[in-house]
């Protein structure tokens, strides 16, 4: 398998390339030390929560914080004399272009990395800190991808694509490698997709390690490109997501073929789930994670039937979430829970209202924790005013009661 080949002449008359388990044991020799081999733990918590037996694979922990190392660090070492001497680029608005910038760095080759012009600037920052050039180009990561290939053939640099190389493919199949051989008796994978190369890796990697094991990829509700290429549909993508790190339009070619060919299934998880299992893997199992590396935790959630009773695999891809992102995510499934409340009331503007009021949802052991009271301006007559309430409860039974207390006290309550 040579790692320098195209995609098209790869794929020129003939399926994709066979990427191998003696392939991917390459890599992981060759990535060794370069690349952290990350824990694979048991969580006794999720597993409860979802009744499967779950194994939380922590390439969050990664120096980069994503398992993007892998493939990116694996492709370099195969780099040609001349080819690092010239240098090496790569289009990516996040995960890869920290991980090419990375492993570059590592091997003293100067490396370029193309962005869309309004990536965030701490990915910027971040991505100028392993030591690259960043080139801030196009509205879309299509547009940036374009410059970053004419820059390519016009200055002779090695192009290090995020998933349509073998080379990047086996890298990433390491994941799978060192989870399997941590715990033998995973018998499901659930693998989050984006252009496919961490699944078809995985898969291959599943595939003669351990034959019969059933490996899911997953997408995310708003970009199921490879669930609707795999189903010969047309790629209708788009929309407002949490895991814009698998929130991809054109999939990789090779990726694709191979998943086509071992008709490997794609689960679509909705929104929701994604934010679930970012609010499960924070409380339960005390990890941080971005929504694409808790997608495989959503597909548990969110297709039971599938994980029940199995011994799951998943790879926590990734840990590159905005803390505000992540604050928005665990007060909504707070919310959701019914573990804070969201009372709303309109109340006589007379003394003593308010201290009642709190003094109920006191009683039963509510914590009052945001208060909006609207005398003026808020109330339908002068005679009356709005109160908004905010209340941290034990559990939704306790908000329950709080309501019931504040009915019983002819409080008129909206929740929500």
């Amino acid at each position: 398998m040579s790692p320098l080949t195209s995609t098209a002449a790869l794929l020129e008359g003939a399926a994709a390339p066979h990427v191998t388990l003696a392939d991917i044991r390459a890599a992981a020799a060759r990535i060794k030390g370069a690349v952290l081999r990350t824990p694979t733990i048991r969580s006794d918590a999720l597993s409860k929560a979802t009744g499967a037996t779950i194994h939380l694979k922590l390439d969050n922990l990664q120096a980069t914080g994503a398992f993007k190392e892998r493939g990116a660090a694996n492709r370099i070492a195969l780099l040609t004399p001349r080819e690092r001497a010239a240098g090496v680029i790569a289009m990516s608005a996040g995960n890869h272009a920290q991980a090419v910038a990375r492993h570059a760095s590592l091997a003293g080759i100067a490396a370029t990395i193309v962005m869309p012009k309004y990536t965030p600037a701490t990915k910027v920052t971040r991505t100028e800190g392993w030591g690259a050039k960043v080139v801030l180009v196009g509205e879309t990561l299509a547009e940036a991808a374009a410059h970053a290939w004419d820059l390519a053939a016009r200055e002779g640099l090695t192009f290090i694509h995020p998933y349509d190389d073998p080379a990047v493919i086996a890298g990433q199949g390491t994941a799978a490698l060192e989870m399997l051989e941590d715990f033998p008796a995973i018998d499901t994978l659930a693998v989050p997709v984006g252009g496919g190369g961490l699944l078809t890796g995985c898969a291959a990697a599943a595939k003669e390690l351990k034959p019969g094991a059933v490996v899911y990829g997953v997408e995310v509700e708003h970009y199921p490109a490879m669930a609707q290429r795999l189903a010969g549909q047309p790629i209708q993508v788009g929309g407002p997501t949490v895991a814009e790190g698998i929130a991809v339009r054109d999939v990789g070619e090779l990726p694709f073929h191979w998943l086509q060919r071992h008709r490997t299934e794609v689960l679509v998880v909705p929104e929701r789930a994604v934010e679930e299992a970012i609010a499960l893997l924070a409380e339960g199992a005390k990890l941080v994670a971005e929504g694409a590396g808790a997608a495989g935790l959503a597909a548990v959630l969110a297709f039971p039937e599938r994980f029940s009773g199995k011994s799951v695999g998943i790879p926590v891809c990734g840990g590159n979430i905005d803390a505000r992102a992540l604050s928005n995510v665990l007060l909504r499934q707070l919310l959701r829970d019914g573990r804070i409340l969201r009372l709303t009331f309109e109340i006589p503007d007379r003394p003593g209202m308010l201290a009642d009021i709190a003094r109920r949802i006191s009683d039963l052991g509510g914590n009052v924790i945001e208060v909006q009271h609207q005398q003026l301006f808020g109330a339908p007559t002068v005679q009356s005013t709005e109160l908004h309430l905010m209340v941290e409860v034990r559990d939704a039974a306790l908000g329950n009661s709080i309501i019931a207390a504040l009915q019983a006290g002819k409080y008129v309550v909206r929740r929500g």
